[in-house]
């Protein structure tokens, strides 16, 4: 299922080879045993069994011949042109071929009643008169087996070891428990389901193809960070190195291109063994981090703020709640507050000038529909989002205790968050807290199913809907925000021709907002031309990390109005009441833009 999601003829090219190879395989073993142990295959199941093995065998030439066209003449992007990439199939096409000069030449030899059954056989023995079929024969016989068997014998030194390797990784990714491959201690050390999935690999490009990094011209790409991982494996952990004898020479420095990489999970969205490849980044990065050295400088001093003042924007804890001056709201530190809902507003939305808006827009949402809810002010501590995609593992775990610690003390069982990778965060990497995370979509959402949330200014307008990596592709949640945004009167939203799914990532996550990154043209221009594309007028997100880089790309493309980003949130205070909510909704702009708190 995985190999025809998104590209159909590779998967039909690939079902032709397994598939026809599987049946020759299976075919011959029940040749050997009719041969060896018990005769059983005459007259008519003979006669159908010649017929499969000839239809097995023309599938898996189509298979193969197919492959080579696509990968040399062709010439898909994302499949490479390395030596074995040529050996692998052209062996195959040789196997298949003197499969059939065996078959013809059997057939000329001794000229059988049924051997137009055997039809593929048949047309070959043209080749060959009586004597020269029955004297090439044997030659022709222990050639193709010795080509076949050695095939067979080579899969695990070849990138053919994916037939194995395959659905092992498939297997190992949900079955087994982490099994470090060293006796060290610590998160970082290489597993079994690491090596199983870096074996499996078969550099299909797939994940390249998907990889913004790479999109963007930058050095990054996952399928040569995850076979430069294999290799560092290999030669780490093996007494005689690499075994894959075509390339064992190959080094597997792969400098820290790493730092590139978003984490935005299209590689995990697309590969056909199911590994994910930015997991491992994050590994690598953990075990770069622990060494200290290597580390991007601009990174190494937001580590450095996130440890001292538990933001990586301001050099001060103070300002964190600033952003709330004057809109009346509940404190939940202060004695005595309490509120059935605590608002996470996050770091960046607290600090940064245009995210803010989304913090104002979404506390007058709450305001306007009833909702008890608090903040948690300049005391609220990062959730830990930053630490853990940058491999900070120890400033990880340190925020992850003070965040349980302060919701434990103030009885907070219900978590809304600006951010989706706070919302990310605190879903799937605080095992067993005490509370539920939720995203405010999906406060949105709920929120309009039970009717408080009503819309009664119509927005006559053409919009485009940015899916968040982290909210997406991580968490599954597509259909909520499309269903707010569906909701509003006189609303057309039309998908860019990447969604859902298949969403290209901003270039803000994965520790890549706090670093100086450069590629032949940025993620976010990418994004904003393809939803100028679609005609749009307002190009609307759900994550404050999507929203300043979109609203970067806005301006550096030229974009002026009336195209427009907008929060969520934004949108939805525009249409939730009257032409005043309207203005008001304008004013909090005004005032991001002016810096004001």
């Amino acid at each position: 299922r995985r190999l025809f999601k998104g590209d159909w003829a590779a998967g039909l090219m690939h079902l032709f080879i397994f598939w026809g190879f599987l049946t020759l395989f299976v075919g011959t073993t029940v040749l050997a045993i009719h041969h060896y142990i018990m005769s059983f295959l005459t007259g008519a199941p003979y006669l159908i069994f010649s017929i499969a093995m000839e239809a097995a065998g023309l599938i898996l030439l189509t298979g193969v011949i197919w492959a080579l066209i696509r990968r040399y003449l062709q010439r898909f992007p994302r499949l490479e042109r390395r030596v074995e990439d040529a050996v692998v199939p052209l062996w195959l096409l040789v196997m298949v071929l003197s499969g059939f000069m065996v078959e013809g030449a059997r057939l000329s030899a001794f000229q059988p009643e049924w051997g137009v059954w055997s039809f593929a056989g048949w047309w070959v023995r043209g080749l060959f008169s009586p004597a020269a079929g029955e004297a090439v024969y044997p030659s022709l016989w222990w050639a193709h087996t010795l080509v076949s068997l050695g095939f067979i014998a080579v899969i695990p030194f070849t990138k053919l070891f994916h037939i194995l390797g395959a659905p092992a990784a498939i297997y190992v990714q949900g079955a087994v428990t982490p099994i470090p491959l060293t006796m060290g201690e610590g998160s970082i050390q290489p597993d079994l389901r690491d090596a199983v999935f870096f074996d499996g690999c078969m550099r299909c490009g797939r994940c390249f193809s998907v990889c913004p990094s790479a999109g963007a011209g930058e050095p990054f790409s996952p399928r040569d960070f995850v076979q430069a991982m294999r290799r560092k494996l290999w030669q780490e952990y093996s007494k005689i190195g690499d075994i894959r004898f075509m390339n064992r020479a190959e080094p597997y420095f792969f400098d820290d291109v790493f730092w590139y990489c978003t984490t935005c999970r299209a590689c995990l969205e697309v590969c056909p063994v199911y590994g994910a490849a930015f997991e491992a980044v994050t590994k690598e990065r953990a075990a770069i981090v622990e060494d200290g050295a290597a580390v991007p400088a601009l990174l190494s001093q937001t580590l450095e703020k996130l440890f001292k003042y538990q933001n990586p924007w301001e050099s001060s804890k103070r300002k964190r709640g600033a952003w709330a001056d004057g809109m009346d709201v509940t404190d939940l530190t202060k004695k005595g507050a309490e509120a059935d809902l605590c608002y996470f507003v996050g770091c960046t939305t607290s600090f940064d000038d245009t995210a803010q808006r989304i913090a104002r827009s979404f506390t007058r949402v709450l305001q306007m529909t009833g909702v008890n809810f608090g903040i948690l002010g300049k005391k609220e501590p990062c959730c830990g989002d930053i630490a853990r995609r940058v491999g900070e593992l120890g400033l990880f775990e340190e925020q992850r205790e003070g965040c349980l610690d302060l919701f434990d003390q103030l009885g907070i069982t219900e978590v809304v968050t600006s951010s989706p990778h706070c919302f990310h965060t605190f879903k799937n990497e605080y095992p067993d807290a005490p509370f539920r995370a939720r995203h405010y979509s999906l406060v949105l959402k709920e929120l309009l199913d039970q009717g408080r949330l009503s819309f009664k200014k119509a927005i006559p307008a053409t919009v485009t809907y940015h899916d968040p990596c982290y909210l997406g592709r991580h968490n599954r949640i597509f259909d909520e925000p499309r269903e707010i945004i569906r909701a509003i009167p006189g609303i057309r939203l039309k998908e860019m021709t990447h969604h859902h799914a298949d969403s290209l990532c901003c270039g803000g996550g994965g520790g890549r907002m706090w670093q100086d990154l450069q590629g032949e043209v940025k993620m976010s221009a990418v994004r904003i031309r393809e939803a100028e594309a679609t005609g749009a007028e307002i190009l609307i997100t759900a994550c404050p990390l999507c929203l300043i880089m979109l609203e970067d790309a806005r301006k550096a493309v030229g974009l002026k109005p009336p195209f427009r980003i907008m929060d969520l949130n934004e949108l939805v205070l525009e249409a939730i009441s009257n032409a005043e909510c309207g203005t008001r909704s304008a004013e909090l702009r005004t005032q991001s833009a002016k810096g004001k708190a």
